[in-house]
């Protein structure tokens, strides 16, 4: 193994209790995916506009966008109102296939298209929404459920606020419902009834109280243990795998240099401007901070210092393999268990959002039982 690759191994990233705590959780409370993907905006939302109404459905299943703006890209198709869909009779075209498929990854308006590896999975998942958002549409009407005149006055002057100017309005008219304002009322109707029907059908129900939370926290106690961890930030001199004894030598002296001038300083942000400037493990561009990181995962001599000091403290000089490295010691965390009290919001958070998803999925499979569905 490379001294360098060893330094990273040695100096994983660690995480932090309450993330790492979330993520349990929710694997913890949701067994399933659901299968209708989720986002917050609604059928009519103008391009590059914020959704009007109350959002109908929660935001957890768009792609990680930022890493991707790079990424080999699929120019956006241009829309020709091709029919994608026919739900009961009712069509929906490739417009509205395109406009959840920009929700669902915002970035493709910034870049004009979607990332190759993922456009198919980004394109099946907007089709399904668009699907579920007309079934529930159809489901409202059946239902006879109605939007109060004054709700719905209000909508449409909220969502003509939206466009800076008359003229982007305007425009929005023309592209989008054929210049029609009857036309986009009733856009406007339809999403205020998706959001009132899954208000009734998911928000409603899978609210969860303090007392739902408190029962899962003691059914589920090993979720919420943590394990002993040391938070540290480090300072290390890594010499390249051929480096001769005279740089060799260097890397040594430069290591002492930095760990005298560390000993000096007397708090975290004076030790991180220090490790940013001299350092060359990967944590220097974080100030040397690699937060938590449990015991098992750190290198044995750097656990047996870190029992040894009180945080604040700055180790001895040591070399592991053929770098130099030492740390500050930020916290010493033993092993424990999160109180009731400090995992609540997120937990309730958690348990509410898979109640949703499993209702949500639930939902979908009903309408979908005697509705005929033809992708086309």
């Amino acid at each position: 193994m490379k001294d360098t690759d060893k330094s990273r191994r040695v100096y994983g990233r660690g995480q932090g209790f309450l993330a790492m705590l979330g993520m349990t959780i929710l694997m913890a409370v949701s067994p399933a995916l659901a299968q209708v993907a989720s986002h917050q905006q609604t059928a009519i939302t103008p391009a590059a506009q914020p959704t009007i109404g109350q959002p109908t459905m929660a935001a957890n299943a768009a792609p990680a966008a930022a890493s991707t703006a790079s990424a080999s890209l699929s120019p956006v198709k241009p829309v020709m109102n091709k029919p994608v869909v026919r739900i009961n009779g009712t069509e929906l075209t490739d417009r509205d296939l395109l406009r959840e498929m920009m929700t669902i990854f915002p970035y493709a308006r910034q870049h004009n298209g979607f990332p190759k590896g993922e456009e198919e999975k980004i394109r099946s998942g907007a089709l399904k929404m668009i699907e579920f958002e007309e079934l529930a549409y159809q489901e409202a009407l059946r239902r006879g459920m109605t939007i109060p005149p004054a709700k719905l006055q209000k909508a449409e002057a909220d969502f003509r606020a939206q466009f800076p100017t008359q003229e982007m309005f305007d425009q929005y008219l023309k592209e989008e419902v054929k210049g029609s304002r009857l036309l986009l009322r009733k856009q406007i109707r339809r999403s205020l009834l998706i959001d009132a029907f899954l208000k009734q059908e998911v928000t409603n129900k899978s609210k969860v109280t303090v007392a739902d939370a408190r029962g899962f926290y003691d059914k589920n106690p090993q979720i919420f243990r943590y394990p002993e961890s040391f938070a540290i930030q480090t300072i290390s001199i890594v010499p390249s795998d051929k480096a001769t004894d005279a740089a060799k030598n260097d890397a040594k002296k430069r290591a002492e240099d930095a760990w005298e001038k560390a000993k000096a300083t007397k708090s975290y942000e004076e030790f991180g401007l220090l490790a940013e400037k001299v350092s060359e493990d990967d944590f220097h561009v974080n100030m040397g901070d690699h937060k938590a990181i449990e015991r098992e995962k750190l290198p044995t001599e750097i656990v047996e210092a870190a029992d040894k000091m009180q945080p604040g403290q700055v180790s001895e000089l040591m070399q592991l393999g053929s770098f130099y490295t030492f740390f500050r010691l930020n916290a010493h965390t033993p092993a424990g268990k999160f109180t009731f009290e400090q995992v609540k919001d997120k937990l309730m958070q958690n348990m509410q959002r898979s109640k949703s998803e499993q209702l949500r999925a639930g939902l979908d499979k009903k309408l979908r039982q005697n509705a005929k569905v033809q992708e086309l």
